[in-house]
């Protein structure tokens, strides 16, 4: 054990000064040929007996979390002595029994500096447990999207993000499996766009995405967990722009030690680019833990690991979802403090939750609308079941009051002069034809390349307009595709209990 700690932290040396070296690669044509293991020994052990022993021990140790099989997970890529059971704990929420037309496993580049992505189609993985197939579709990939898809196996050959994944899955997976291992070079915001608009198409129930990153870099052991916990919570927005504010915010606050807040920052973005897109998915927390809860770790200086899964929420319990007359009222009347408040006082007012009904503490997305005689005064919402209703109805009250850019800052003169109307929404489903669209019952959100845009169920009533109305003007006016944009855009219907003080 000890020679195989030994060999982790040279490596881990190794890989971290060849991390800034400016080398460049090459996308010439090579023979077929497996990529070999390269940190077997190091990173986990190489023989296959102690292997397996050990991923048992981890899966053993690790919890089941989710409450369905999720459709991507983020896991670390440290040594297993100190990153194995967050790691095992994402994969324990996988379906064992499931059979996947294609594993995807994307890593940021740790060792060679390139510029695009680099799948590797020129043979198979080779693990202490066998052979793990390349998928076909990886050489497709690069055939297809070869101006940023190179088949170079030059980034692969000392690289560990994927390799150490390996391992994992061929103990937990029982159905046979092949994988598209793809690595992220350089830090281009084209290349992980270009890539997330090239997997888009396979992001279904069908298929795996695993993203291999670990968190926070060398701090100290308290002010890792503070930077895992600002980093896992912009990934839980499910927002990429969140989530590179938060990374730069962090980073920025000169930390001792922090080297990065997440070195696999690239390959987590990439996800984040499909799944933004797509706002019936939903991040949640698996595992976390850092190297210095490792009997082998230093606190003075750690590496952070989170497990982190994305499910598909289910719309059948949101439509079991129901408010009373008695928490209409409570979410009005906290709706309208929260606003004198902060209008006056620039503070959103404390709320006793044990005054709350349990309705009012579930998670569940909001709009608040304001009107003054009868005229809109302000309209903002979120989709993201991320906090409890009352929270979202306090976040949205203060936004439509003071951040709708169609309209000034509500004045403390006019707050008594508003009406508010708030529209608690059911998770949504995406629609093959508007066809399944009822006029007055769902909202719609059209979502086309990086344009969306919103109507709650309520304004083709009040407007009177046609279905094919209430389309064009959701994509001319709030998704600004055009008139007809919506016939080749994605759309996705919800529905809303909207209830006012009027």
């Amino acid at each position: 054990m000890q020679k195989y700690l030994s060999r982790i932290f040279i490596v881990a040396g190794i890989l971290l000064l060849c991390s800034s070296c400016n080398g460049q690669t090459n996308s010439k044509k090579v023979a077929k040929i497996d990529r070999q293991p390269a940190v077997a020994g190091s990173f986990y052990p190489a023989d296959k007996g102690e292997l397996l022993k050990s991923i048992v021990e981890y899966f053993n140790k690790a919890p089941v979390v989710l409450k369905q099989h999720p459709l991507a997970i983020i896991v670390p890529h440290a040594g297993y002595v100190f990153s194995g059971t967050v790691a095992a704990a994402g994969y324990k929420q996988i379906d064992r029994n499931a059979t996947f037309k294609h594993v995807f496993i994307i890593g940021s580049s740790h060792t060679t500096y390139f510029e695009g992505a680099s799948a590797y189609s020129i043979g198979d993985f080779i693990t202490p447990l066998g052979k793990v197939t390349v998928d076909t579709l990886t050489g497709w990939l690069v055939k297809k999207y070869s101006s940023f898809i190179s088949n170079d196996p030059q980034p692969h050959a000392k690289e560990h993000s994927i390799e150490v994944q390996l391992p994992f899955l061929q103990y937990w997976l029982k159905k046979p499996f092949s994988i598209v291992p793809i690595i992220i070079g350089g830090e281009s915001t084209a290349t992980y766009s270009h890539l997330a608009s090239a997997l888009e198409p396979y992001f279904n129930s069908d298929n795996l995405f695993i993203i291999s990153t670990d968190f926070s870099h060398y701090p100290g052991y308290k002010d890792s967990n503070i930077s895992d916990s600002i980093m896992v919570n912009a990934v839980l927005t499910n927002s990429s722009k969140a989530f590179i504010k938060a990374k730069l915010k962090d980073e920025g606050k000169n930390t001792p030690n922090l080297v990065t807040a997440m070195c696999g920052w690239t390959s987590v973005l990439t996800l984040l680019d499909i799944t933004e897109k797509q706002p019936d998915f939903v991040f949640q927390k698996i595992l976390h833990k850092n190297s210095g809860d490792s009997e082998y770790g230093d606190k003075t200086k750690v590496v952070g690991y989170y497990a982190i899964g994305l499910v598909q929420k289910k719309p059948k319990e949101a439509m079991g979802f129901n408010l009373t007359g008695d928490d209409k009222t409570t979410l009005l009347k906290i709706a309208r403090k929260t606003i004198q408040e902060y209008i006056k006082n620039k503070k959103v007012p404390e709320i006793d939750r044990k005054l709350l009904s349990s309705n009012l503490s579930t998670p569940t997305g909001a709009f608040v609308t304001l009107k003054e005689k009868g005229e809109l005064r302000g309209c903002i919402g979120s989709f993201q079941a991320s906090q409890p209703l009352y929270s979202t109805v306090q976040s949205m009250a203060v936004a439509a009051s003071t951040q709708d850019n169609r309209f000034e800052p509500v004045k403390s003169s006019e707050i008594d002069q508003l009406e508010i109307e708030i529209s608690v929404l059911t998770p949504m489903k995406k629609i093959k034809s508007i066809d399944e669209i009822e006029i007055g019952k769902h909202g719609i959100y059209i979502v086309k390349g990086d344009r969306s845009g919103t109507f709650l169920p309520q304004v083709a009533t009040e407007t009177h307009w046609t279905k094919e109305e209430y389309l064009g003007h959701c994509a001319q006016d709030k998704a600004l595709i055009g008139w007809n944009g919506w016939k080749d855009a994605d759309i996705y219907i919800y529905e809303a209990l909207v209830f006012g003080e009027k």
